[in-house]
C-alpha cells in the first residue's frame, strides 16, 4: 500500500509540474519579446509597433494568468503530499521559494497591472519600464524556483541537525551560486526563450499562410527569428555546461541519458539510436539495436577532455576501485551506519550519555553524505528508467538542433528573400510550435526522471519523502487536478486561437 502511495504522490506532482511547464516557458521568453517591440515603439513613435506590442501582450497575459494557477497548486503539494521532505529540508528549500513569492512574483504581478491596463494612464516611458520589469520579474521567479530545484539535484550549503532531524542552511550564497543552480537557470530560461520565439514565428507564419496582416507578420517574424537564433546559440552553450555539471554531480543520470552501461575512455555520443529492450545491467546483450555515434564527444561534453573516462551504469552500481568509485552496496552500508548513528545519538541524548553522544555525532557526520542510501533496499533501485531518460534526452537535443536551423532559415528568408514564396517553410514553422513544447517537457523529464530514485540526491529517496496519508485521497486529488488542468489548457488554447484569429487590427 505504501508503494502505491508513493507512486500516486509522484504521479500527482509530475502531472502538476508538467502542466505548469506548458505555460511557464512562453511567459519567460514572450515577456522579453514584447518588451523589445515596445522599445521599438518608443524609439520610432510608430503606431504600427504599438499595435504589434499590444497584440503579443494580450497573448502573454492569457498565458501568464493560467500559469499562475498551476504554480500555486504545485507549491501547496509540498506540504500536502511531501511532508517528510518538507520537514527534512524545509529550512533550505523554503528559503528561495519564499524569496520568489515576496520579491519576484510581487514585482511581476504589480507591474503586470500597469503593463496591461496602463497604456493611456501612465507615461510611455513608465509603461515601457513596467513591461521590462514584468519580463525581468518573470525570469527572477524562475531563478529562485530553479535554485530550489538545483539544490535537490546537488544539496549544498547546509548542516544536518540531529536534534531536530532537519537539514539547516548555513550558507545562503552557496545555495544561490551553486554551479548546478547557475547552469540549470541559464539552460532553462534559454529553453523558454526558444519556445517563445517558436511561438512568435509560428503564429506569424499562420498569418502569412492566410495572406493577412502581412506586414505585422513579417516584422514579428524577424524579431522572433532573431531572438530565437541568438537564444538557441545561448541554449547550446548553457547545455554544454549543464551536461558537465551532471557528469560531475549526477553521473548515473548521465549514464542513463546515453544508455552507457560500460564505462569507457574516449567515449562517443549516440547522435541517434534504438535501445535494445532486452538489455539489462546483468546480461551481455548489445545496448543498441542500431546507433550512430559521434566519436569522443561524450568524454569531451562531460569533462572537456576527449580522453576522459566516463563511468557507466555498471561502474556506478558495482563500483570501480581503479577509478575510485564506491559500489552502491558500500554506500548502503555507510548510509545504514549514518541512520544507526542518528538513533544512537537520540538515545544518548535522552540518557545524557556525553561520551556516546559525541561518538555518535562524529560517526553521523562522517557518513551523512550517504544517509539516503541507508533507505535503499536493492542496489538496482538507484538506476533510473534508462529508456525514458535516453529517449527524452535525444528528443530534446534533436529538436533543439532543428530549432536552431529553423531560426536561421526563417531569418534569412525574411530578410534576404520573399518568405511568402516558401509555403513549405511557413508550414514547418507553424507545426514547430508544438515541437517546442515537446522539447521543453522532454528536458524536464531528463532532469527529474534521470535523478530517480532521489527526491534529494543521495540524501532522501522519493519513497521516504511522502506524507503518510490515505492513497485514495491522493488518487482522488490526482484526477481532480487532471480534469482542472486539462480544462485550463483547453481554455487557454481556445482563448489564444480566438485572439489570434481576431488579429492585431481588432480587439484593441
Amino acid at each position: 500500500m505504501e508503494e502505491h502511495l508513493v507512486d500516486w504522490s509522484r504521479a500527482q506532482f509530475a502531472l502538476t509540474a508538467m502542466y505548469h511547464w506548458i505555460f511557464v516557458p512562453l511567459t519567460l521568453g514572450l515577456g522579453f519579446i514584447v518588451a523589445i517591440m515596445e522599445t521599438i515603439y518608443l524609439k520610432t513613435n510608430d503606431e504600427f509597433w504599438k499595435k504589434t506590442t499590444k497584440f503579443w501582450m494580450s497573448l502573454f497575459a492569457i498565458n501568464f494568468a493560467i500559469g499562475v494557477a498551476t504554480g500555486i497548486i504545485m507549491e501547496f503539494e509540498f506540504g500536502t503530499n511531501w511532508a517528510n521532505y518538507s520537514w527534512f529540508v524545509g529550512d533550505i528549500f523554503g528559503a528561495p521559494l519564499a524569496v520568489e513569492g515576496i520579491l519576484a512574483f510581487f514585482m511581476e504581478s504589480t507591474f503586470f497591472a500597469v503593463m496591461f491596463f496602463g497604456w493611456e494612464k501612465v507615461s510611455k516611458g513608465f509603461h515601457l519600464l513596467s513591461t521590462w520589469l514584468v519580463a525581468i520579474g518573470s525570469n527572477l521567479s524562475a531563478l529562485w524556483i530553479l535554485v530550489a530545484n538545483a539544490w535537490m539535484q546537488y544539496p549544498i550549503g547546509m548542516t544536518f541537525n540531529p536534534n531536530t532531524v532537519r537539514n539547516e542552511m548555513n550558507n545562503f550564497w552557496d545555495v544561490l551560486f551553486s554551479p548546478v543552480a547557475i547552469s540549470k537557470f541559464l539552460h532553462t530560461i534559454g529553453s523558454g526563450y526558444v519556445l517563445a520565439s517558436l511561438f512568435v514565428i509560428g503564429v506569424s507564419a499562420w498569418y502569412l499562410l492566410k495572406k493577412r496582416d502581412i506586414l505585422f507578420a513579417k516584422k514579428s517574424m524577424i524579431i522572433g527569428a532573431t531572438f530565437g537564433l541568438i537564444t538557441s546559440i545561448f541554449l547550446i552553450l548553457s547545455g554544454d555546461e549543464s551536461a558537465h555539471q551532471i557528469a560531475l554531480k549526477q553521473p548515473m543520470k548521465l549514464a542513463a541519458m546515453e544508455g552507457l552501461y560500460e564505462g569507457e575512455e574516449k567515449v562517443g555520443i549516440v547522435a541517434f539510436g534504438l535501445l535494445n529492450p532486452k538489455k539489462t545491467m546483468t546480461n551481455d546483450e548489445n545496448t543498441f539495436l542500431f546507433d550512430f555515434t559521434i566519436p569522443y564527444a561524450l568524454s569531451f561534453l562531460s569533462f572537456h577532455d576527449i580522453n576522459a573516462y566516463v563511468p557507466g551504469i555498471k561502474d556506478l552500481v558495482y563500483g570501480n576501485e581503479e577509478r575510485g568509485i564506491l559500489s552502491v552496496e558500500e554506500k548502503m552500508q555507510k548510509g545504514k551506519v549514518a541512520i544507526e548513528a542518528l538513533e544512537s545519538y537520540k538515545g544518548a541524548k535522552k540518557t545524557s550519555n556525553e561520551f556516546l553522544l559525541n561518538n555518535s555525532k562524529i560517526l553521523l557526520d562522517e557518513n551523512m553524505k550517504y544517509f539516503g542510501y541507508g533507505h535503499i533496499k536493492n542496489k538496482e533501485d538507484v538506476i533510473p528508467p534508462v529508456s525514458i531518460t535516453f529517449y527524452s534526452f535525444h528528443i530534446m537535443v534533436g529538436l533543439g538542433t532543428w530549432f536552431t536551423i529553423l531560426f536561421a532559415l526563417v531569418l534569412f528568408l525574411s530578410t534576404k528573400k520573399e518568405i511568402l514564396n516558401y509555403r513549405i517553410i511557413l508550414k514547418l514553422t507553424l507545426f514547430s510550435i508544438p515541437l517546442g513544447y515537446i522539447a521543453s517537457e522532454a528536458g524536464w523529464v531528463v532532469a527529474e526522471v534521470g535523478r530517480q530514485p532521489w527526491a534529494i540526491q543521495d540524501l532522501m529517496p522519493v519513497g521516504i519523502a511522502t506524507t503518510k496519508i490515505a492513497t485514495t485521497n491522493v488518487m482522488i486529488s490526482f484526477f481532480i487536478f487532471a480534469i482542472l488542468f486539462t480544462v485550463l489548457l483547453i481554455a487557454e488554447i481556445k482563448i489564444m486561437t480566438k485572439q489570434i484569429k481576431i488579429g492585431p487590427n481588432g480587439g484593441h
